[in-house]
């Protein structure tokens, strides 16, 4: 892309997001006996791998401390899961699945293929190999979102303490491209 196209990257931008939102609005609506869809993920993660650490399944699954923590306590509530102290270091803590969770799982062993049908329902072979080529790069571009952004707002307040607090309206010929910041 040489020349940005204000228009269809703020489009494609929109989409992303809102697309991003609806489906962590609609997994979050699934409790299956009480669990939600990533404390599914959670004892899927230690059936195939044994038991983990918190902060190993956080890293695995893409999810903060806090959101580990809330839903190891709910499979903890329900029986599904156990944590564990290590006795050679009893500060770090495993999650172990329970045989009340095992039986869970097997239960419930077509729900994550559904969500897969349903969510890709329509998409022929090639549509698939291309979203999934999209979705790496898109992937592959977020490893350098934060550090990016995070220099140019560094790079921003430099420019607002060199010009000792005055604004200056921004005046040009050239089309400005729509601000979408606010809707981070």
């Amino acid at each position: 892309m040489t020349k940005p196209d204000w228009d269809l990257l703020a489009e494609a931008d929109h989409l992303f997001r809102k697309m991003v939102r609806k489906f962590v609005k609609e997994r979050d609506k699934i409790t299956i006996e009480g669990i939600t869809l990533p404390g599914l993920m959670i004892l899927h993660q230690i059936e195939r791998e044994g038991e983990q650490r918190l902060s190993d399944l956080a890293e695995q699954l893409d999810f903060t401390s806090g959101a580990i923590t809330a839903l190891c306590d709910r499979l903890e509530e329900k029986g599904f899961a156990v944590r564990k102290r290590m006795k050679e270091d009893r500060r770090t803590v495993l999650l172990d699945i329970t045989d009340r969770g095992r039986e869970m799982l097997g239960r419930n062993d077509n729900i994550g293929r559904r969500c897969m049908e349903v969510l890709f329902e329509g998409f022929a072979a090639e549509d698939l190999v291309s979203q999934m080529q999209a979705y790496r790069r898109i992937i592959d571009n977020l490893e350098r979102f934060s550090e990016t952004i995070l220099k140019l707002a560094k790079e921003n307040a430099g420019k607002r303490a060199e010009s000792s607090g005055s604004v200056k309206p921004v005046t040009s010929d050239k089309p400005q491209p729509k601000s979408t910041f606010l809707s981070y």
